[in-house]
């Protein structure tokens, strides 16, 4: 059982804070002994880069100009990517707690204890008793070694992921509209659009080299219209800015819809040879009428009728998306609702027509197609269709009476180690201390697991709570593929091997099931074999890599899926044929109406609350708080909030202010800016502790993808009575610029 847990700010108590690396005399500079071509570790577009490795470590890097998605271009985190890799803070070894903290450990004696600690839990209280939890930062192989892993070697329902909190609303929505979760097109078509959508989707910031393929739109002539309640900085050169009201983006959809009918700006040929359900769309938006959608989403009627004159005339067009309108509890709803928009004006599989999502992790395509999600099984293959759950069983040498069903989400199974029916919990590379919504509630039930074992390379915030901690791999130091954001494989080559004692996770992985007694199916000897099974294993599924090898990958610089056989080319875009991924071939509109949010303001707590990020920080932080240009870049979170709310607050620029909802409070310095909506305010989420912004987020749930309401809460903003600002207040965040 877990004893003499950390908290983050007792951790600091102790220590002091995570150093940041910047080692004595300068980076290296010395001749590399060798480049290797792979890709940047962090956000969806995997950009080329050529890291210098010198005496088994990365000193550098230099651009990748072959690779055609990127084309040497990096943004701030991709040029520092490399400076993790000798972080004084990197676990070497495994590590074990005793009552007086950590101690460093044997690979046996670390793995030993952690498999008798899952049988123990599992003989007193079921399979299910315990759970696991994996990552979209890691490899298609690993994804797909951890589903395996979880319904073979442990026998348990309750598998699922980080991207939970990331793009599931979106995968959804894809399959109801499409039968198909994948972006429609390469990022290629983009600049061959004559107008944009990008909706809840801060490019310039969390997917910056994707910045320059608008840019390419602009020049050749393309209108570009950005829906957000914060002025981004791509919705800074926008023809058009629609700041919606946390919460309004289905109203606002339909409200651009009744135009575009209205006006006659529909395909009705498409919509009738290729769609079903549109009349049942024209009968809800005849009601969303501009002044109608103004009311819901604060947005301007004109402003509504101007962007459905931008889109609806256009002969080319594609929307792009992202957590924005995602993370709500009708993530799946807002996010169809945008799609209607695209299949009544029937532009999709044409160069330059299409739909795309913008993908936040760095595998968060690949790390959800092949059988770490609760709800699914390699090759997207349903974990609830019997005939998908026979091919798999078949597929692992396993009765398919064995095979575990559908089990919890990520957030819920946080609320069954509350409820006492999760005992014990492994995890790789997720921090939810820091990422689930209502931190404290978190921190709760990780101190009343009765196990948690964490595979990791730092030790995260989570990582704290852990009887044990397996030391694991960075991507540089393993083998392995990824699928970007536009549904493209690409490579990812060895640059040196793991430090220490540390292992490949993989490896961790196969050895523990071996402990476990199910060895047999865990014999794998590198990651190409592990590649080889996950192609096989999606042979004929709705993702099919059946066609894809290690070398085709590399020659043709990454396939995209579907690629069902070994002389098949791969598909970029997606329904050139006209025929959608249904088993009649047609797409399906949807019908749905406005919900307001969750938790709505109020006269206790009458502001919104959102958070998101910022270009210099990726996700929880684990990584780049510990690259000092980074931390640099932005040292620490500021609540973001508009002159007009600032003046009627008593607040001034870098004051600190305390931001509470109902689930807790932080205190931070104020940011003033005339970027935001003046009903809303805005902190980002990469910091731990007492500065962690999901210590305020809702855990409400989409009922269909599952994913948290972390895009709009209720809160009050309050000065800090007689604050002294800190010694730091001077600091201004960096301009950035991804061209």
């Amino acid at each position: 059982m877990a004893t003499l847990t950390l908290s983050e700010d007792r951790y600091i108590e102790l220590f002091g804070p995570t150093p940041t690396y910047a080692p004595a005399g300068g980076w290296d500079d010395r001749k590399p002994d060798r480049l290797v071509k792979t890709h940047c570790c962090f956000c969806g577009v995997q950009c080329g880069i050529q890291l210098k490795v010198k005496d088994n470590k990365v000193i550098g890097f230099e651009p990748w100009e072959e690779f055609p998605v990127n084309q040497g271009k990096l943004c701030p985190k991709g040029v520092k990517r490399y400076l993790q890799n000798g972080h004084p803070d990197r676990l070497l070894s495994p590590l074990v707690r005793t009552q007086t903290g950590f101690r460093h450990a044997g690979w046996d004696e670390a793995l030993e204890k952690t498999a008798e600690a899952i049988g123990a839990i599992q003989s007193k209280h079921g399979k299910d008793a315990f759970a696991f939890l994996g990552g979209a930062s890691m490899t298609n192989e690993k994804a797909y070694l951890n589903g395996e892993f979880a319904r073979v070697a442990l026998g348990t329902a309750n598998i699922d992921y980080n991207g939970r909190l990331c793009m599931v609303s979106a995968g959804a929505a894809n399959r109801m509209a499409f039968g198909v979760d994948r972006a429609a097109n390469p990022w290629s078509d983009i600049p061959l659009a004559e107008t944009l959508i990008l909706a809840g989707t801060n490019i310039a910031e969390c997917f910056p080299i994707l910045t320059d393929y608008v840019w390419r739109a602009r020049d050749n002539g393309a209108k570009i219209i950005v829906i957000d309640p914060r002025i981004t900085p791509i919705a800074r050169t926008a023809d058009l800015f629609l700041p919606v009201r946390p919460g309004g983006d289905s109203a606002l959809a339909n409200g651009i819809l009744h135009v575009l009918i209205e006006r006659g700006w529909i395909d009705q040929i498409f919509i009738g040879q290729h769609t079903h359900d549109f009349d049942r769309v024209c009968d809800l938006v005849r009601k969303y009428n501009p002044a109608a959608a103004e009311r819901i989403t604060g947005v301007p009627a004109r402003s509504i009728i101007k962007a459905a004159e931008i889109w609806g005339p256009a002969g080319t067009s594609m929307l792009l998306h992202a957590r924005g309108i995602e993370h709500h509890t009708r993530g799946v709803e807002n996010v169809l609702s945008y799609i209607n928009l695209v299949l009544a004006t029937g532009r999709l599989g044409k160069p330059g027509c299409g739909y795309g999502t913008i993908t936040g992790q760095g595998n968060g395509q690949g790390g959800r197609e092949h059988g770490q999600r609760c709800n699914q099984l390699p090759g997207g293959r349903d974990i609830n269709n019997p005939d998908h759950r026979r091919f798999i069983a078949d597929f692992w040498g396993v009765p398919e009476t064995e095979l575990p069903k559908q089990g919890l989400s990520a957030c819920e199974m946080f609320d069954a180690i509350e409820r006492g029916e999760i005992r014990g919990l492994m995890s790789i590379s997720f921090n939810p201390l820091v990422s689930i919504p209502d931190a404290n509630r978190t921190r709760a039930a990780l101190e009343k697991l009765e196990f948690f074992c964490a595979i990791d390379f730092f030790l995260s915030e989570t990582a704290r709570y852990a009887d044990v901690v397996l030391a694991g791999s960075l991507q540089e130091e393993d083998e392995g593929t990824v699928t970007t954001g536009e549904g493209r494989c690409v490579r990812l080559r060895n640059s040196v091997s793991p430090p220490g004692n540390a292992r490949l996770d993989w490896r961790i992985i196969c050895d523990l099931a071996r402990r476990l007694g199910k060895g047999d199916c865990f014999g794998h000897t590198c990651a190409e074999e592990i590649f080889d099974e996950l192609t096989a294993a999606s042979k004929g599924g709705p993702i099919d890599y059946s066609g894809m090898t290690y070398a085709r990958i590399e020659q043709n610089l990454g396939l995209f899926w579907p690629c069902p056989a070994p002389e098949h080319p791969g598909t970029p875009r997606l329904f050139a044929d006209g025929r959608f991924h249904h088993s009649d071939g047609k797409a399906r509109f949807h019908a749905f109406d406005y919900r307001p949010p969750a938790e709505d303001v109020d006269e206790d707590y009458p502001i919104f609350f959102t958070t998101g990020r910022v270009v210099s920080q990726y996700l929880s932080g684990t990584q780049t708080r510990r690259i000092g240009s980074l931390v640099d870049q932005y040292p620490e979170p500021l609540c973001e909030m508009h002159p007009l709310l600032a003046n009627k607050l008593g607040i001034q620029d870098r004051d600190l202010v305390k931001v509470s909802t109902r689930r807790g409070e932080i205190t931070v310095p104020a940011q003033i800016v005339k970027s935001i909506r003046p009903d809303v305010v805005f902190v980002p989420y990469h910091w731990p502790g007492k500065r962690a912004a999901n210590q305020l987020t809702h855990r409400a749930l989409d009922p269909i993808s599952k994913i948290p309401e972390f895009k709009v809460c209720a809160c009050r903003v309050e000065k800090v009575a007689d604050a002294t600002k800190k010694q730091n207040k001077q600091w201004q965040p960096k301009a950035f610029s991804a061209r």
